[in-house]
């Protein structure tokens, strides 16, 4: 299980990722090219011991200096462009993840079905809660074995286990969604519910689906994978 404490903000997860993408794309001048070295570098991140990640004071000069090995140890490309919008994936979890156990346990334990109506309050009190950085409320309104599930695809420096209880969840939402002119939260329809989107300098930097179950979340899956938020991004521009 992971702790609250290892949250990291939105802010600090995107603007992070334009940064080694800035460095990516300088040394071998392609944006194709650049996204597959900083995958290559998230990879290496996760791929290390968690203690020793856990030693590591300045992630970001780590990631940097393993993208600039990725860099030098390939020739560049410069006939490649950015990825496709179309190869993109859904917000939903992977049906063969640990996550998937989530799910099933919560159909399980519901007694009756939440309805429209009751899911869309709780969930629109969630992020009045988030936008007032009012942990007791928040809090409040998750069950006591709350779980929430980050998936950054592997592609972001999030958090790699579920956070469980009701106030380390809610502290890991203040933490990520941590309140600042640049950061916006509205409730949008996800997965077929309503959910929450997260803009970051009007871009969707990540979506969050909720479980509800009577007046508590019981799961919030949050979406923060740059390949899953494509479709989000192109829609908006679409509009």
């Amino acid at each position: 299980m992971a702790g609250a404490d290892d949250a990291v903000s939105l802010a600090e997860l995107v603007d992070e990722r334009r940064h080694l993408l800035a460095v990516a794309c300088w040394l071998p001048g392609s944006g194709r090219e650049a996204e597959r070295v900083i995958d290559e570098a998230y990879r290496q991140w996760f791929g290390l011991p968690e203690a020793e990640r856990n030693r590591i004071e300045e992630p970001r000069v780590w990631l940097c200096r393993a993208v600039g090995g990725a860099c030098l140890s390939r020739p560049a490309s410069p006939g490649q462009r950015g990825a496709s919008a179309d190869e993109v994936g859904g917000v939903l979890p992977d049906p063969s993840s640990p996550a998937d156990g989530a799910r099933r346990s919560l159909r399980a334990r519901r007694g009756r079905p939440t309805s429209a109506e009751e899911h869309d309050t709780v969930v629109r009190a969630v992020r009045e809660a988030c936008a007032c950085e009012d942990e007791r409320r928040l809090a409040s309104l998750l069950a006591a074995d709350a779980a929430a599930f980050f998936d950054g695809g592997g592609k972001v420096r999030t958090l790699v286990r579920p956070v469980e209880g009701d106030v380390p969840v809610a502290r890991s939402l203040l933490t990520l969604l941590a309140r600042q002119p640049r950061t916006t939260l509205a409730t949008h329809a996800v997965n077929g519910r309503t959910g929450l989107v997260v803009r970051y300098d009007r871009q969707v930097a990540a979506v969050i689906s909720l479980d509800v179950v009577g007046p508590h979340v019981v799961h919030v899956w949050v979406t923060l994978n740059p390949d899953k938020l494509r479709t989000w991004n192109h829609t908006v521009r679409s509009r």
